[in-house]
């Protein structure tokens, strides 16, 4: 007997989440590496790293009064901290190492150099008048007998009384990097060379962009002869030292400076992209998309700039990012040795050279241009790895 429709139960629809099937919204390339890209941590480090050093670049000279070229003698030579001693209540002077003695605020404000009145050579004294007050520099201490002994190298002498020891050590409030040997401000200077080491750095970078992927690409597309005689080119290029170049094309021009620093550079920093460009597009034109558009009559420069180049893109970027840093220490490199850009301008390179004179007694001069190459090329490389792994899908880990 067949069954009746008393025998059949409706079952009402119910919502079964153990056995629900978890999908995601389909991503793009370019969402899904920035996905990635934003859980790999030393590369959001090395993002924000970057950021602040172009804003320093950028933003940070528009906050200060001096200029890169403005000098004060009064001032020079003086540290990011300094030992103060206080000859009398609130009242705080400071000793350079060229023995200027300098009035100094409680909070690290420099207000005045004391000037020099008398000095004595033979017993090591020097006299300097605040108004009507003299103040005596006593830097005997370790060479004549009965102080023989002192731990101190020098103290004041304020109204009868002898003060041997600071009584505290504050910020330079007025220069926070301190000043070069003659009172130029470091911090401003160090604004003012990131401008012109990233300015370098952005610039080659963007020719290594525009020429090296059009010659890397048309080299690799065409193939044959046409191949090995531009990549015989860029062998030429290749085997021609850097620092040897650059000299040689300062002698063309007859000067140093920017413009031509940039053009030293940006005339050979292609040929590595050149070459990489050259590689992925010969993985890439034999594929089915690029037959496709062959067959179809699609010109060849529309095969090459807008099917093989985009599909190598991932490549091109992380290539590009890793070569900023390179060009930062190259352009560093060459205006240390002398070959940048001219006085009173000042990459970090030249403060670099510039603070070699008095490495010993002024050692911060050397340590701020250093620290922000350094900075600058470890955000670099950092953001760097961090797109090598969003970008490239051979890379993927979910």
């Amino acid at each position: 007997m067949p069954p009746g429709p008393e025998r059949f139960v409706r079952l009402e629809e119910q919502e079964n989440t153990a056995n629900a099937e978890t999908t995601r919204p389909s991503l793009t390339y370019w969402q899904d590496a920035w996905r990635r890209l934003k859980n790999h941590k030393p590369a959001i480090a090395g993002l924000v790293g970057v950021v602040l050093i172009i804003l320093f670049a950028v933003f940070g000279p528009l906050f200060v009064r001096e200029s890169y070229s403005d000098q004060n003698l009064d001032f020079s030579n003086l540290p990011p901290t300094l030992a103060i001693f206080e000859l009398a209540p609130d009242y705080y002077v400071f000793r350079t190492e060229d023995y200027k003695v300098l009035r100094i605020g409680g909070d690290g404000e420099i207000l005045y150099r004391l000037p020099r009145t008398t000095q004595d050579p033979i017993k090591k004294l020097y006299t300097y008048s605040d108004g009507d007050q003299d103040i005596v520099l006593d830097f005997s201490y370790n060479l004549l007998p009965g102080k023989m002994d002192s731990p101190f190298d020098y103290s004041f002498v304020y109204q009868g009384n002898e003060i041997t020891a600071p009584a505290k050590t504050v910020l330079n409030k007025n220069y926070p990097f301190g000043t070069d040997v003659v009172g130029r401000n470091l911090l401003v200077r160090v604004m003012y060379g990131a401008r012109i080491s990233l300015t370098v750095a952005f610039v080659a970078s963007l020719v290594n962009l525009l020429i090296g992927v059009a010659y890397g690409s048309i080299s690799g597309y065409e193939g044959g002869r046409i191949d090995i005689i531009m990549m015989r080119f860029v062998d030429l290029l290749n085997s021609i030292p850097l620092v040897l170049y650059v000299i040689l094309i300062m002698v063309v021009f007859g000067n140093r400076g920017l413009n031509t620093m940039i053009i030293a550079l940006g005339s050979v920093y292609w040929v590595t992209m050149a070459r990489l460009v050259r590689g992925q597009i010969l993985a890439l034109k034999e594929q089915e998309f690029v037959l496709s558009a062959r067959a179809l009559g699609v010109p060849r420069s529309q095969i090459i700039f807008r099917h093989l180049v985009p599909n190598a893109m991932g490549p091109i970027i992380v290539s590009m990012t890793m070569m900023i840093p390179s060009a930062v220490f190259t352009e560093s490199f060459i205006s240390f040795i002398g070959l940048g850009v001219s006085a009173p301008m000042a990459s970090w390179g030249t403060l670099a050279n510039d603070a070699l004179t008095g490495l010993l007694s002024y050692p911060y001069q050397l340590l701020f241009p250093s620290l922000a190459i350094a900075f600058t090329m470890l955000s670099f490389n950092m953001l760097g790895d961090g797109l090598r792994d969003a970008l490239d899908p051979r890379l993927r880990k979910g």
